[in-house]
């Protein structure tokens, strides 16, 4: 049981170091090959951070923990809005000026909608998987192509500035791309192997484990850029990096899941994680949209967020012993 808490931790903590290490490394190596700043923000660095996700719900999913696999990716995006944003506002409140970004909330709203179909007959299949990997492909190259033949956006220069601030080689672009990637498999299945272990000894399910332990986890990147974000003033960036990390959960991060190894779900993943999930999502465009064109997420709001993660979190660990 020591080990597997060991792994647990171990396992976190290199995912987080071996994610940000890939990103450094995918962006430079992308920026010397000549791909524009748009296209390396939207695809390298939002693949990136969306990483850990991808590598610990496939991992999952092969190993049959369907639990673990759809928890990550539901919790990951409760934890992104509730608990992210609500630290964030807290610290600084997140003003919201950019049109790409409050365009993005409704687009992510009808996404969690379509989860929201398609979990209703308890199953996600082969069929799902390309139903979200087709919506995702196709909402990817819509933005790419509306950014590179619109005007630009402040996101887009934030994301530019970040980029060209870089001073890494081509050789060590490569060398980190590599290593981060091999790293971030390796912490996958480290942390996988401690989260069911665990679970499996104290009787708790690995939906569970994956929406709270695991879901915190793998969230650690979008905290650490956010709270970057915000101390540099760059609010949208703070908010684009949640928004582009939700969209990729819910539709790449289910999709590839779904897609090794057919899920069976849970009928809570529903009625409770999803409705969360989905609550969630109508709270912040509500308060994105503001009164008069001028969203901006307060302090008093991001303590809301946090209260709403903490009374979350407590359900679903009670529920485990009750």
């Amino acid at each position: 049981m020591t080990l597997a808490f060991v792994a647990l931790i171990a396992g976190l903590a290199l995912l987080v170091w071996s994610a940000d290490k890939f990103v450094d490394g995918a962006a430079a190596t992308a920026r010397y090959a000549g791909m524009p700043p748009l296209l390396i923000g939207m695809v390298i660095i939002g693949f990136g951070t969306s990483a850990p996700e991808m590598v610990v719900s496939a991992l999952a999913s092969m190993q049959g923990n369907p639990g673990l696999a759809l928890g990550n990716a539901y919790g990951s995006n409760i934890t992104n809005i509730a608990l992210i944003l609500g630290l964030t506002a807290l610290i600084s409140p997140i003003a919201v000026s950019s049109q790409v970004v409050r365009k993005e909330i409704p687009i992510l709203l009808g996404i969690t909608l379509l989860s929201g179909a398609l979990l209703m007959d308890g199953h996600l299949g082969s069929t799902d998987a390309l139903i979200l990997g087709t919506v995702f492909l196709v909402l990817m190259g819509w933005s790419i192509w509306a950014g590179m033949r619109g005007k630009g956006d402040a996101l887009d220069a934030d994301t530019s500035d970040d980029i060209s601030s870089e001073g890494m080689s081509l050789k060590s672009a490569i060398l980190w791309l590599i290593v981060g990637l091999v790293l971030l498999i390796l912490a996958s299945r480290l942390l996988v192997w401690g989260a069911v272990t665990i679970a499996q000894a104290f009787g708790i399910s690995d939906l569970v484990i994956g929406l709270t332990i695991v879901a915190v986890g793998t969230s650690l990147p979008e905290l650490a850029s956010s709270l970057i974000a915000i101390r540099k003033k760059e609010h949208d960036l703070a908010l684009g990096n949640v928004l582009g990390s939700n969209l990729f959960n819910t539709l790449a991060v289910v999709g590839i899941a779904a897609g090794i190894h057919p899920l069976e779900v849970d009928a809570m993943v529903l009625s409770r994680d999803w409705s969360v999930m989905m609550g969630l999502t109508l709270l912040l465009l509500l308060m994105c949209l503001g009164r008069k064109g001028q969203g901006r997420i307060n302090r008093w709001e991001g303590g809301l967020l946090l209260a709403i993660f903490v009374a979350y979190t407590s359900w679903l660990l009670g529920s485990q012993f009750i």
